[in-house]
């Protein structure tokens, strides 16, 4: 075998190593198309189905939340809870969405005693370290009130400053217009966390 016949060889060694390397690193660029492909799939049937983002307009949430805070909801089969903060799409003055927390469920009896700024639910005071200040403010709705069923009973934690259950045109929400939970601030980012 003389040298040009060797050099042949090497070469087409060469080729079809550099063939068989092209080869993969395109095998390797579709797999990872494939994989941005399917995140990008999964995300979004995660934010149509079970997640979604709102963001916070105005105060009536101060100082749990903000103006312009951006959240997470939930909202796949969720079911409200006393406590829960949650998003409501109610037609009122708000040009969005509200949001707003959840002091009584259906079957409970509220009753605020404006005087002392204290918020009833069964007759037992609330224990509301969430709340900006007591509150004082009355609305035209007529307390105690009992939930309908199938409805929740929401209040600003800035009670003073919240339009809420305590007005007609708000009142007792039904479960219908209840988007979901809001569970998890992630702007601003200094404030990112899960929320109370």
């Amino acid at each position: 075998m003389n040298w040009l016949t060797k050099t042949n060889a090497a070469i087409e060694k060469g080729c079809k190593t550099v063939a068989a390397a092209v080869h993969l690193d395109k095998k390797d660029v579709f797999d990872y198309v494939l994989l941005v492909v399917k995140a990008l799939v999964i995300t979004a049937l995660l934010f149509t189905f079970v997640l979604r983002t709102v963001q916070v307009d105005g105060d009536s949430m101060q100082n749990t939340l903000v103006d312009g805070n951006r959240l997470i909801v939930y909202q796949f089969f969720y079911k409200p809870h006393q406590g829960d903060i949650v998003v409501i799409t109610k037609n009122t003055k708000a040009n969005g969405p509200i949001i707003k927390r959840v002091v009584a469920v259906a079957g409970q009896v509220v009753n605020i005693d404006f005087k002392k700024g204290i918020v009833y639910v069964d007759g037992k005071a609330m224990e509301e370290p969430y709340a900006k200040e007591p509150i004082r403010t009355p609305k035209d709705v007529i307390f105690p009130q009992t939930v309908p069923e199938g409805c929740v009973f929401v209040l600003g934690d800035n009670r003073n400053n919240s339009h809420d259950s305590r007005t007609v045109d708000v009142g007792m929400v039904q479960l219908e217009y209840v988007i979901g939970k809001a569970i998890f601030r992630m702007h601003p980012t200094k404030e990112m966390g899960f929320l109370k």
